[in-house]
């Protein structure tokens, strides 16, 4: 017996997201609004399910709690690279020592490699250049080792970890 949902649960899923936007948009509830609403997210939801539900698994209880954590996570990398940065910046005679770095991941689900990729990109200093497999090959603004292991508990570990909770 697969874990995967039926098309069905994951077209209700993508309706209810897509309704839910709609309405967050609009802010209506007049009848008009709500029918062409439902009618857009029905079409929406039809055309883009597969796509949609490749993370709605997050929003499920029991792993909603592991999100919250991960945002934690990211926001504190975000706050300690944007000052980094920032150091860099008003202080132009810091050393930098550009390069790029690979290192290997655990995550085996896609859109976990890409919500991985991503966080990397959006903390200054980093920007994710590819992801082959399981590697990871990321500029770094101020590589601090190309040892693989060390690049990724600088890098991506931290992220990573709540990433497994979520996506196994």
């Amino acid at each position: 017996m697969s874990n995967k949902p039926s098309a069905i649960s994951q077209i209700i899923y993508a309706f209810m997201l897509y309704f839910v936007m709609w309405y967050a948009f609009t802010t209506s509830l007049a009848l008009p609004e709500l029918i062409t609403g439902g009618i857009v997210a029905f079409i929406l939801s039809i055309l883009t399910y597969k796509v949609t539900n490749a993370g709605i698994g997050i929003l499920m209880p029991n792993k909603l709690v592991y999100f919250i954590q991960y945002l934690f996570v990211f926001m504190i990398a975000l706050i300690k690279a944007n000052i980094d940065v920032a150091k860099r910046v008003v202080a132009p005679s810091l050393p930098i020592n550009p390069g790029i770095v690979e290192f290997k991941t655990e995550l085996t689900n896609d859109f976990a490699k890409m919500v991985l990729a991503n966080s990397i990109t959006l903390t200054p200093g980093t920007v994710t250049i590819d992801v082959i497999d399981d590697m990871f090959y990321v500029h770094w603004i101020d590589v601090e080792t190309e040892d693989p292991q060390q690049a990724f508990m600088l890098i991506a570990e931290p992220f990573e970890k709540v990433l497994l909770k979520i996506y196994g």
